[in-house]
Protein backbone atom coordinates (compact mmCIF):
# COMPACT_ATOMS: atom_id res chain seq x y z
CA UNK A 1 0.00 0.00 0.00
CA UNK A 2 1.19 3.36 -0.92
CA UNK A 3 0.99 6.45 1.10
CA UNK A 4 1.67 10.22 -0.07
CA UNK A 5 3.07 11.80 2.84
CA UNK A 6 3.25 15.81 2.65
CA UNK A 7 4.65 18.03 5.16
CA UNK A 8 7.06 21.06 5.13
CA UNK A 9 8.93 20.48 8.67
CA UNK A 10 11.89 17.91 6.93
CA UNK A 11 12.43 16.31 10.42
CA UNK A 12 8.45 15.86 10.85
CA UNK A 13 8.22 14.45 7.41
CA UNK A 14 11.20 12.16 7.46
CA UNK A 15 10.31 10.76 10.42
CA UNK A 16 6.49 10.53 9.49
CA UNK A 17 8.00 8.25 6.09
CA UNK A 18 10.33 6.23 9.00
CA UNK A 19 6.93 5.16 10.94
CA UNK A 20 4.85 4.28 8.39
CA UNK A 21 7.35 2.73 6.42
CA UNK A 22 8.02 0.45 9.70
CA UNK A 23 4.36 -0.66 9.35
CA UNK A 24 5.02 -2.04 5.60
CA UNK A 25 3.89 0.97 3.45
CA UNK A 26 5.54 2.11 0.70
CA UNK A 27 5.81 6.01 1.17
CA UNK A 28 6.26 9.37 -1.16
CA UNK A 29 7.18 12.35 0.10
CA UNK A 30 6.41 16.02 -0.76
CA UNK A 31 7.61 18.94 1.16
CA UNK A 32 5.37 21.51 -0.62
CA UNK A 33 2.04 21.78 -1.94
CA UNK A 34 2.92 22.02 -5.73
CA UNK A 35 5.09 19.02 -5.06
CA UNK A 36 2.32 17.24 -3.60
CA UNK A 37 -0.23 17.48 -6.82
CA UNK A 38 2.27 16.44 -9.04
CA UNK A 39 3.34 13.00 -6.47
CA UNK A 40 -0.77 12.75 -5.98
CA UNK A 41 -0.97 12.45 -10.25
CA UNK A 42 2.34 10.37 -10.75
CA UNK A 43 1.90 8.05 -7.84
CA UNK A 44 -1.56 7.57 -7.04
CA UNK A 45 -1.73 6.66 -3.32
CA UNK A 46 -4.07 4.84 -1.45
CA UNK A 47 -3.72 6.64 1.50
CA UNK A 48 -2.60 10.83 1.82
CA UNK A 49 -1.35 11.98 5.03
CA UNK A 50 -1.86 16.09 4.67
CA UNK A 51 -0.36 19.19 6.32
CA UNK A 52 -2.50 22.04 6.07
CA UNK A 53 -0.26 24.99 6.10
CA UNK A 54 2.06 24.48 3.29
CA UNK A 55 4.02 26.48 0.41
CA UNK A 56 2.89 27.06 -2.63
CA UNK A 57 -0.21 25.46 -3.04
CA UNK A 58 -1.74 25.01 1.29
CA UNK A 59 -3.62 21.86 2.15
CA UNK A 60 -6.86 22.94 1.74
CA UNK A 61 -6.52 23.17 -1.96
CA UNK A 62 -4.63 19.91 -2.17
CA UNK A 63 -7.85 18.58 -0.33
CA UNK A 64 -10.09 20.04 -3.01
CA UNK A 65 -8.99 18.56 -6.05
CA UNK A 66 -7.67 15.19 -4.64
CA UNK A 67 -11.83 14.59 -4.00
CA UNK A 68 -11.92 15.69 -7.68
CA UNK A 69 -11.36 12.57 -8.72
CA UNK A 70 -10.56 10.27 -5.47
CA UNK A 71 -11.86 8.98 -2.01
CA UNK A 72 -8.79 7.98 -1.28
CA UNK A 73 -8.52 8.28 2.66
CA UNK A 74 -7.11 11.35 3.81
CA UNK A 75 -5.98 12.66 7.12
CA UNK A 76 -5.11 15.82 7.65
CA UNK A 77 -2.69 17.89 9.78
CA UNK A 78 -3.13 20.72 11.70
CA UNK A 79 -1.77 23.12 15.01
CA UNK A 80 -3.30 22.96 18.13
CA UNK A 81 -6.49 24.93 18.55
CA UNK A 82 -7.13 25.79 15.40
CA UNK A 83 -10.88 24.49 14.98
CA UNK A 84 -11.30 26.39 11.58
CA UNK A 85 -9.04 24.09 10.04
CA UNK A 86 -10.63 21.14 11.52
CA UNK A 87 -14.03 22.03 10.17
CA UNK A 88 -13.07 23.39 7.26
CA UNK A 89 -10.71 20.35 6.22
CA UNK A 90 -13.69 18.06 7.22
CA UNK A 91 -16.14 19.96 5.13
CA UNK A 92 -13.94 19.24 2.04
CA UNK A 93 -13.94 15.54 2.52
CA UNK A 94 -11.34 15.03 4.94
CA UNK A 95 -11.81 11.06 6.69
CA UNK A 96 -9.98 12.16 9.97
CA UNK A 97 -7.35 14.71 11.54
CA UNK A 98 -4.43 14.75 13.70
CA UNK A 99 -3.35 18.10 15.91
CA UNK A 100 0.28 18.56 16.42
CA UNK A 101 1.73 17.49 18.30
CA UNK A 102 1.01 14.02 17.98
CA UNK A 103 1.56 10.69 19.05
CA UNK A 104 2.45 8.37 16.29
CA UNK A 105 0.86 5.30 17.76
CA UNK A 106 -2.30 8.39 17.99
CA UNK A 107 -1.77 8.70 14.16
CA UNK A 108 -1.26 4.70 13.06
CA UNK A 109 -4.50 4.38 15.13
CA UNK A 110 -6.77 7.06 12.86
CA UNK A 111 -5.11 5.98 9.89
CA UNK A 112 -6.35 2.11 10.45
CA UNK A 113 -9.74 3.25 11.32
CA UNK A 114 -9.88 5.72 8.04
CA UNK A 115 -8.63 2.56 6.10
CA UNK A 116 -11.14 0.22 7.75
CA UNK A 117 -13.99 2.63 6.66
CA UNK A 118 -12.71 2.70 3.55
CA UNK A 119 -12.92 -0.73 2.94
CA UNK A 120 -9.13 -0.95 2.44
CA UNK A 121 -6.75 -2.94 4.58
CA UNK A 122 -3.26 -2.55 6.17
CA UNK A 123 -0.02 -3.63 4.43
CA UNK A 124 1.48 -6.47 5.73
CA UNK A 125 5.03 -6.58 6.88
CA UNK A 126 7.42 -8.40 4.87
CA UNK A 127 9.35 -9.71 7.62
CA UNK A 128 8.64 -10.39 11.08
CA UNK A 129 12.83 -10.66 12.14
CA UNK A 130 15.50 -7.84 12.45
CA UNK A 131 18.57 -8.96 12.91
CA UNK A 132 21.70 -7.16 13.50
CA UNK A 133 25.04 -9.29 14.32
CA UNK A 134 23.81 -11.61 17.17
CA UNK A 135 20.42 -9.43 18.19
CA UNK A 136 17.66 -10.72 17.09
CA UNK A 137 14.24 -8.86 17.45
CA UNK A 138 10.78 -10.54 16.83
CA UNK A 139 8.89 -7.94 15.92
CA UNK A 140 5.32 -10.12 16.36
CA UNK A 141 6.05 -11.51 19.23
CA UNK A 142 8.26 -8.88 20.50
CA UNK A 143 10.23 -11.29 21.82
CA UNK A 144 14.40 -9.94 21.84
CA UNK A 145 17.40 -12.43 21.97
CA UNK A 146 20.93 -11.79 21.79
CA UNK A 147 23.97 -13.89 21.46
CA UNK A 148 21.36 -16.90 21.13
CA UNK A 149 19.94 -16.25 25.12
CA UNK A 150 16.85 -14.54 25.82
CA UNK A 151 16.89 -11.19 26.61
CA UNK A 152 13.73 -9.73 28.74
CA UNK A 153 13.24 -5.90 27.70
CA UNK A 154 10.57 -3.73 29.69
CA UNK A 155 7.90 -2.24 26.72
CA UNK A 156 9.90 1.19 26.81
CA UNK A 157 13.10 -0.18 25.62
CA UNK A 158 11.78 -3.03 22.99
CA UNK A 159 10.38 0.38 21.29
CA UNK A 160 13.79 1.94 21.96
CA UNK A 161 15.40 -1.10 20.71
CA UNK A 162 13.42 -1.35 17.43
CA UNK A 163 13.80 2.10 16.63
CA UNK A 164 17.66 1.56 16.51
CA UNK A 165 18.00 -1.88 14.95
CA UNK A 166 15.13 -1.45 11.99
CA UNK A 167 17.35 1.86 11.26
CA UNK A 168 20.72 0.12 11.65
CA UNK A 169 23.84 1.47 10.41
CA UNK A 170 21.79 4.83 10.12
CA UNK A 171 22.53 7.89 13.13
CA UNK A 172 19.20 8.30 14.76
CA UNK A 173 18.97 11.92 16.96
CA UNK A 174 17.97 12.08 20.43
CA UNK A 175 14.99 14.44 19.29
CA UNK A 176 14.09 11.50 16.95
CA UNK A 177 14.21 8.70 19.64
CA UNK A 178 12.48 10.59 22.07
CA UNK A 179 9.77 11.58 19.86
CA UNK A 180 9.40 7.67 18.56
CA UNK A 181 9.59 5.67 22.42
CA UNK A 182 7.55 9.42 24.31
CA UNK A 183 5.56 9.41 21.30
CA UNK A 184 5.96 13.37 21.36
CA UNK A 185 9.16 15.27 21.02
CA UNK A 186 10.57 17.17 24.11
CA UNK A 187 8.88 15.13 26.40
CA UNK A 188 11.87 13.55 28.17
CA UNK A 189 15.12 14.82 28.04
CA UNK A 190 18.74 13.46 26.43
CA UNK A 191 19.43 12.45 30.15
CA UNK A 192 16.78 9.99 30.55
CA UNK A 193 17.32 8.75 27.33
CA UNK A 194 20.82 8.29 28.38
CA UNK A 195 19.89 5.71 31.07
CA UNK A 196 17.65 3.62 29.01
CA UNK A 197 20.66 3.24 26.54
CA UNK A 198 22.99 2.04 29.43
CA UNK A 199 20.43 -0.28 30.34
CA UNK A 200 19.88 -1.72 26.96
CA UNK A 201 23.75 -2.36 26.66
CA UNK A 202 24.05 -4.36 29.72
CA UNK A 203 21.15 -6.48 28.88
CA UNK A 204 22.07 -7.32 25.59
CA UNK A 205 25.82 -7.77 26.66
CA UNK A 206 27.42 -6.66 23.29
CA UNK A 207 31.20 -5.69 22.95
CA UNK A 208 31.94 -2.11 21.83
CA UNK A 209 32.90 -3.00 18.05
CA UNK A 210 30.99 -6.00 17.31
CA UNK A 211 27.87 -5.80 15.38
CA UNK A 212 24.81 -4.88 17.27
CA UNK A 213 26.46 -2.78 19.42
CA UNK A 214 24.79 0.86 20.54
CA UNK A 215 27.01 3.70 19.46
CA UNK A 216 26.70 6.95 20.90
CA UNK A 217 27.50 10.11 18.63
CA UNK A 218 28.09 12.68 21.44
CA UNK A 219 25.59 15.84 21.62
CA UNK A 220 24.08 13.79 18.66
CA UNK A 221 22.60 10.64 19.05
CA UNK A 222 22.58 7.12 18.62
CA UNK A 223 23.07 4.04 15.89
CA UNK A 224 23.71 0.13 16.02
CA UNK A 225 26.11 -0.99 13.90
Amino acid sequence: MKALVVEDDLDALDLTTYVLRREGYTVVGAADGKQALQRWEKESPDLVILDVKLPKVNGFEILRRIRIESSVPVIMVTGRGEDEDVLRGLGLGADDYVIKPFSYRQLLARIRTALRHAGLRQPALETDHLIVGEVIVNTETHEVTSGGRSVRLTPLEYRLLYCLVSNSGRLMSTDRLTEYVWGIRGERDANLLKTHICHLRRKLGVSPGKAGYIKNVPGVGYSVV
